[in-house]
């Protein structure tokens, strides 16, 4: 009957502002990333709604490493 496989926990939903405080950005701005399909979410009729795990699997994707050793620094032309 569809639905979640045996012996997996389901994780609640979080609504928008949940998902903003959660990230530590404005409700507007995650309801830009929706709408830019760019942020993983569900949608019941009008509501939004976002898994927790996909979130943090959504974050971990957006991780940028630091690059060590740092790249040398150019120096800038002075124009006088």
């Amino acid at each position: 009957m569809g639905g979640v496989p045996a012996g997996k926990p389901v994780s609640p939903l979080l609504d928008i502002a949940a998902v903003a405080a959660r990230l530590g950005i404005s409700v507007r701005y995650v309801r830009r990333l929706v709408a830019e399909r760019r942020i993983p979410y569900v949608k019941f009729g009008h509501l939004l709604r976002f898994d927790p795990a996909e979130i943090d699997e959504w974050v971990e994707q957006a991780k940028v490493e630091a690059a060590w050793p740092p790249a040398p620094r150019r120096r800038q032309r002075r124009v006088s």
